[in-house]
């Protein structure tokens, strides 16, 4: 019997994989392996589900066991490779080993901690990443009657929407971050004002430019001391300081690898043969995008390679919804250093232009009643990858 298509992991990427694959192969056979439970979810929907009160279970669309009938597939759940053998084409799970005809790896990115916790705050500072961490923080929130006091450590697009979608579910909020404003990386100052604002009003507490020194215990809650000698406090604390590719793996079996991530070709491929990667995980041609229609692009042009019709992947001019209904953002970064931003409206409805020294249009942000705008401006922008 010919070895499986084996898959290393069953978030959006490596599910979506199957699902394309299933669609062209009825019969190959395919193994997905997991670190976590295996259910199918939306990730997309874990930043929106305490503003809806949404349990864990409402959700997973699938149990592992239902994901493995739909897909006529193995599924190992709580399952940790230990290694990856290019040249024998197996993987290890500690003395098991597993041969595969093709092997995938959709691992995707984990978050980063600023610094390692006291075993006191273990059970209180949480970061979300996955349908399990969802599981356990709801499990925390609910340990409060009513409302829980939330301290967010970051301002980024998980940041912003967790906060939110927090507020929105009636609890406490307070934002700390060391930039000027929120979701620096995507929007010009002014923009990011314009949310922060949008937050203030809707009762977020927000602490900019401000570095966290430290947390400690303090009885039943928190005491997080920022640098500027404030001490606030908390119940619980979400980390939602930045994302990193998972690249041990990968790296330990010398494929090519970097802080972008594993690097791939157009059509997928690692630098060792029968091995590919995609989502989170993969840096495409020098790009590493982690959203979610890249990712499919990916997952469609992969299950073509992989089935025998061998496609380079592409990525149009795709902005990014931010879900943050206490403002609407949309935006489309720059692929490179615009010459400048040209700006127009007011707070909180903002258009932000990003062009090259000629005038050219490079990407765009905006907010409120701007996000009208997404399609047509995103007409006239550059493909990231075309």
């Amino acid at each position: 019997m010919r070895d499986p298509l084996i898959i290393l992991g069953t978030g959006m990427a490596g599910l979506g994989l199957a699902r394309q694959l299933r669609r062209r192969d009825p019969q190959r056979p395919i193994t997905l392996i997991t670190a976590d439970s295996g259910d199918d979810y939306s990730k997309p929907l874990l930043s929106t589900g305490f503003a809806k009160g949404l349990t864990p279970e409402r959700l997973a669309s699938h149990s592992a066991l239902g994901v493995a009938d739909q897909l006529d597939a193995v599924v190992r759940t709580h399952t940790r490779v230990t290694a990856i053998d290019p040249r024998a084409r197996h993987i290890e799970l500690g003395a098991e080993i597993l041969p595969y005809s093709d092997l995938v790896l959709a691992l995707g990115a984990e978050p980063q901690a600023p610094f390692a916790l006291p075993e006191t705050l273990t059970d209180r500072v949480f970061t979300i990443n996955d349908l399990d961490d969802y599981r356990a923080f709801y499990r925390a929130l609910n340990r409060h009657s009513g409302s829980a006091r939330v301290a967010i450590l970051g301002a980024g697009l998980v940041g912003c929407e967790y906060a939110n979608d927090l507020c929105g579910g009636g609890h406490e909020v307070v934002m700390i971050a060391p930039e000027t404003a929120p979701l620096a990386r995507l929007l010009p100052e002014p923009l990011g004002k314009a949310l922060g604002e949008a937050f203030e009003r809707t009762g977020i507490e927000l602490h900019t430019r401000r570095l966290l020194e430290r947390m400690e215990a303090g009885g039943d809650r928190i005491a997080v001391h920022l640098d500027d000698g404030q001490v606030l406090e908390a119940d619980l604390v979400l980390m939602a300081t930045g994302l990193a590719p998972r690249t041990g793996l990968a790296a330990r079996a010398g494929l090519e690898t970097s802080a972008a991530g594993i690097h791939v070709d157009r059509y997928l491929r690692t630098s060792a043969p029968g091995i590919h990667a995609l989502g989170d995980v993969a840096c495409v041609a020098g790009i590493n995008a982690m959203y979610v229609q890249p990712l499919q692009a990916s997952a469609k042009a992969l299950a073509a390679t992989l089935s025998g019709e061998p496609t380079k992947v592409s990525y149009g001019p795709w902005p990014i919804i931010v879900k943050t209904p206490a403002l609407p953002v949309v935006a489309l970064p720059p692929a490179q250093e615009p010459a400048r931003w040209r700006l127009e409206g007011e707070a909180p409805n903002m258009t932000a232009l990003a062009e090259d020294a000629r005038g050219n249009l490079l990407g765009f942000a905006l907010t409120g009643d701007r996000v009208r705008r997404k399609v047509e401006l995103a007409r006239a922008s550059p493909a990231l990858l075309g």
